[in-house]
């Protein structure tokens, strides 16, 4: 079975960074892509960053520049550097995968548990 298993959250005064990672484990053959979505109270899930295994990157535009997403493919891990968060970056950040298993024939999505990042003064 494949888990992702978040790092990283906390709280952080507005300008400040923080550093999420994730874990992807289990049976993989390989990995696709993998990223980070967020919710925020009241709103819907939404993208934030994905990257691929061949390196493309997508960032949301509300993130772009401040935001950097990388990974390290033999552990199946990725990490998104997070600098000059604002307030409205406060949410759980949940991570996805985006990868087929041995027993599979088919690519399949696989969801972290979350971790929540809160900006505030």
């Amino acid at each position: 079975q494949v888990q992702l298993v978040e790092s990283g959250g906390g709280l952080v005064q507005p300008g400040g960074s923080l550093r999420l990672s994730c874990a992807a484990s289990g049976s993989i053959y390989t990995v696709y892509s993998m990223g980070w979505y967020r919710q925020a109270p009241g709103k819907p899930r939404e993208l934030v960053a994905t990257i691929t295994s061949v390196g493309n990157t997508n960032y949301a535009d509300s993130v772009k520049g401040r935001f950097t997403i990388s990974r390290d493919n033999a552990k199946n891990t990725v990490w998104l550097q997070m600098n000059s968060l604002k307030p409205e970056d406060s949410a759980i950040s949940y991570c996805h995968a985006n990868l087929m298993r041995y027993s599979d024939i088919e690519i399949a999505d696989y969801w972290g548990k979350g971790t929540l990042v809160t900006v505030s003064s």
